[in-house]
């Protein structure tokens, strides 16, 4: 089945209009290219916690000799200019125009996006810290749309990329290039050429063959218009009598951008400033700002140690931890996350059988 909607699929629109917006030159070629060798071996081939994660140890020739004149995407520099300056005026609005119910809509879309990214694109696409079945995927999925930081295949990618050849030439968000580079300067110029070439050598052809990563790329576009602009501005609006302008500004493109630069935080300041408990060899470090902002991305230092980690924290309790407790609640049985045996246990220790009934329409079987 996911072989003839591989087959069936055209080109993507997201790189050459979102992924452009955000920075990503277009890479069809590649993305076809990794479909025909799908296609051609007709089998599935699982990334090791090794090979996906970057224990790999890294030639000196991962950084060129000399680095290439940067070139500047202009158009993308104009896109973040207009972004920001809206949702400077969409903060303002915050405090002057808009209704607590329409605050709080924007608060639950923050934390629904950003567990998206962190939940869905980054532990169970990117690092495959947990199984989930289709329904959980969905729900990932369209959360992660709600985000728009490209698409699922894209975004688990180029992680996958930055995890194997942190912060060297072949980094899209290299961190050594500065915080301003790492936090968004890497999204407005073209990638650096090992970015490219060392890219080609990550394999992802697990991503081509899950059904939901495959329909949200081919569908991006009209996704990310319906879901991340327009659903957003239109909900206060209708339901309790926010203007629409009010709406979008905030709902929209405040939230939106809010969120960006949350996530941009961990590729910047979680990369340089914090402690390193443990390795002290690598950039990442423990940063509790971050952490506090990104709902549990901060502790960078152990989860570049330990990126199989479905918590991606060594922590104590869940006080700056949400997206452990999302995983705690999901895996409860409403939508079906199975992090290890030793969860699965306890949750079926501890859940009432109408809820161990809802896990086994959910939970996906090892």
């Amino acid at each position: 089945m996911t072989d003839m909607i591989l087959h069936g699929m055209g080109p993507s629109p997201s790189a050459d209009l979102v992924g452009s917006i955000l920075g990503v030159e277009a890479e069809d070629n590649d993305f076809k290219q990794q479909r025909s060798t799908l296609r051609k071996t007709n089998s599935s081939r699982m990334v090791t916690p090794e090979t996906r994660n970057g224990s790999h140890s890294k030639s000196p020739e991962d950084s060129v000799a000399k680095d290439p004149p940067m070139q500047i995407v202009w158009r993308n520099v104009l896109v973040f200019i207009y972004l920001h300056a809206a949702a400077l005026y969409g903060f303002y609005l915050c405090f002057t125009a808009a209704k607590p119910s329409t605050l709080a809509w924007s608060f639950f879309l923050f934390l629904f996006g950003g567990f998206g990214i962190t939940g869905g694109a980054h532990r169970l696409w990117a690092h495959r810290c947990y199984k989930a079945k289709l329904p959980l995927r969905i729900f990932a999925a369209v959360a992660q749309t709600i985000a728009v930081q490209n698409d699922i295949y894209e975004w688990s990618r180029d992680h996958r990329v930055h995890h194997k050849f942190s912060e060297t030439d072949a980094d899209p968000h290299n961190a050594r290039r500065g915080f301003f580079f790492a936090h968004v300067g890497w999204l407005l110029c073209k990638k650096h050429p090992e970015v490219i070439r060392r890219g080609k050598t990550v394999d992802v052809s697990d991503l081509l063959q899950d059904p939901v990563v495959v329909f949200q790329r081919k569908y991006y576009i009209p996704l990310v218009l319906t879901l991340c602009f327009t659903m957003p501005a239109v909900v206060p609006w209708y339901y309790w009598g926010e203007s629409f302008k009010t709406s979008f500004f905030v709902a929209s493109i405040f939230r939106y951008v809010f969120t960006l630069n949350v996530t941009w935080l961990v590729n910047s300041a979680a990369h340089i400033w914090g402690n390193h408990p443990y390795d002290k060899g690598i950039n990442p470090a423990e940063n509790r700002a971050v952490a506090f902002l990104t709902t549990g991305e901060g502790w960078h230092n152990y989860h570049h140690v330990f990126p199989w980690d479905y918590k991606a924290a060594e922590l104590g309790d869940d006080s700056m931890n949400y997206d452990d407790s999302c995983h705690r609640f999901l895996r409860m049985a409403w939508l079906g996350l199975r992090p290890e045996k030793r969860a699965r246990q306890n949750c079926s220790q501890s859940c009432s059988s109408n809820r161990r009934w809802l896990a086994s329409l959910f939970l996906r079987r090892q």
